[in-house]
């Protein structure tokens, strides 16, 4: 870690600000980083077979780009022009969190293999099911880049996921799902609860949710 880096970063000087389709590349690779040893992803994209790294790349980037498509809330943490941290959400009601587009499917099979894509549409579909909420947001993805990390950035993400759930009147409140229990404590700092514990594929993990609090 560049701890001369880390020195120069201040939480004053963070902006949260709506990513940009030039910002999806840097994106996805600070997603690699974040999600290239969570257990779930790991599962789903086989990661013991060859290839599990590109699989896992052209999953993010696919992704990015249906979130983008779709006009979904992708937010990054910039210092000046240095992305730092990202988080995308999906909003309530919203078709995209199910089903995407077909061909979002089309390149997911192309690129990740029946299997994966197969995998990540089951993983949604149970995800949706347990949720206490009908109209809510999802957290899908939230990352802190390897070298700016244990500087507080996750919980500016957090502030700024909450600012956008709490300003639409359709939301209920903000899910996420999570398979690592370092994660479960940040969110449980977060004010979200536990809901239940699910099992996706062959990887145990939580439902954790943060109502919106009453106007």
């Amino acid at each position: 870690m560049n701890h001369a880096t880390d020195e120069r970063v201040k939480p004053e000087n963070i902006q949260a600000i709506f990513l940009t389709a030039d910002d999806l590349k840097v994106a996805a690779s600070i997603l690699y980083n974040a999600y290239f040893d969570d257990p779930l992803f790991m599962d789903i994209f086989q990661a013991e077979r060859e290839g599990y790294e590109g699989r896992l790349r052209a999953a993010i980037r696919e992704e990015l780009d249906a979130f983008w498509e779709a006009e979904q809330p992708m937010i990054g943490l910039f210092d000046n022009t240095r992305l730092l941290a990202v988080t995308c959400l999906t909003k309530p009601n919203s078709d995209f969190s199910s089903g995407r587009f077909w061909h979002w499917r089309l390149k997911m099979l192309l690129t990740a293999g029946y299997f994966s894509t197969k995998a990540m549409v089951e993983k949604e579909e149970k995800i949706r099911n347990s949720m206490p909420a009908d109209a809510y947001h999802m957290v899908s993805f939230i990352a802190v880049h390897p070298s700016y990390q244990h500087l507080g950035l996750g919980h500016i993400l957090m502030n700024a996921i909450d600012s956008i759930v709490n300003e639409d009147n359709a939301s209920e409140g903000v899910g996420v799902f999570i398979s690592l229990p370092k994660y479960q404590r940040f969110f449980q700092d977060g004010m979200y609860q536990h809901i239940t514990s699910l099992t996706i594929s062959q990887v145990s993990g939580d439902i954790m949710f943060k109502p919106k609090p009453l106007s």
